[in-house]
């Protein structure tokens, strides 16, 4: 080494100047020889994936998110439940399609995982939210089909009753 950690070059025996294309098939040769073994494996996720998949799931159902500002917040202990269980049949429920044999393939089986996992996230907030709906009466929901309810009806047929019978 020279003074101020530079390294030097021997000058007897340079070699001469290559052409980008030079290096650029070195590069290929040379990566495919060094990691024989390397894999672009986007399916199934690590452990350590789904992990982080189910912290962040916890994470949107107990703390303030556009979700819960809609469908209201759960515990962190039944956060971390459903979070748990949404993974496990997202996962269950895009594996089922079989193994991924190539990279297309793979993104596919994640993209079903993904959309798994969200769908059935909605359907767990959705749930608790028209459970807790059910619980207070305050708060019942208006009917689905804008129609009058059975509450409605039954005073307008008791007083068709009451005039049809009174003399007229």
């Amino acid at each position: 080494m020279a003074e101020g950690g530079e390294e030097t070059k021997p000058q007897g025996g340079e070699e001469a100047p290559r052409s980008a294309e030079e290096y650029a098939g070195e590069g290929k040769a040379g990566l495919v020889g060094t990691f024989p073994s390397a894999a672009l494996n986007i399916w199934p996720p690590s452990q350590r994936t789904r992990e982080a998949v189910i912290q962040r799931l916890v994470q949107t159902l107990s703390t303030e998110s556009i979700i819960s500002k809609r469908y209201g917040m759960l515990s962190l202990s039944d956060a971390s439940d459903a979070a748990r269980r949404i993974e496990e049949e997202a996962f269950a429920s895009a594996s089922s399609g079989g193994s991924a044999t190539s990279v297309d393939d793979g993104i596919e089986t994640l993209q079903i995982y993904s959309k798994e996992i969200s769908q059935r996230m909605l359907e767990t907030v959705k749930a608790k939210a028209s459970s807790e709906s059910m619980s207070s009466p305050a708060t019942s929901p208006p009917p689905s089909d804008g129609g009058a309810t059975v509450e409605n009806a039954a005073p307008t047929a008791a007083g068709e009753e009451s005039s049809a019978s009174s003399p007229a």
